[in-house]
């Protein structure tokens, strides 16, 4: 697939910005059901970890959209 530009309300955007609100979205939605149940506590970072899962979630979107 080619990653072509979308067009937004009259405004060309790039298909990666669209893929990272997704991806924070989705990270939003996993740091919230880890912190109610109390997973955030055994990370040595949690701000750090959170980060890393968003990174994890942008790319595999990108693995799979790209195919």
């Amino acid at each position: 697939m080619r990653f072509a530009e979308i067009e937004l309300f009259g405004v060309y955007v790039a298909p990666i910005s669209l893929m990272m609100v997704a991806a924070w979205l989705v990270t939003i939605a996993l740091r919230r059901i880890a912190s109610r149940f109390g997973l955030l506590r055994y990370v040595w970072h949690p701000a750090l970890f959170v980060f890393a899962v968003y990174i994890i979630v942008l790319s595999s979107w990108t693995v799979i959209i790209a195919r």
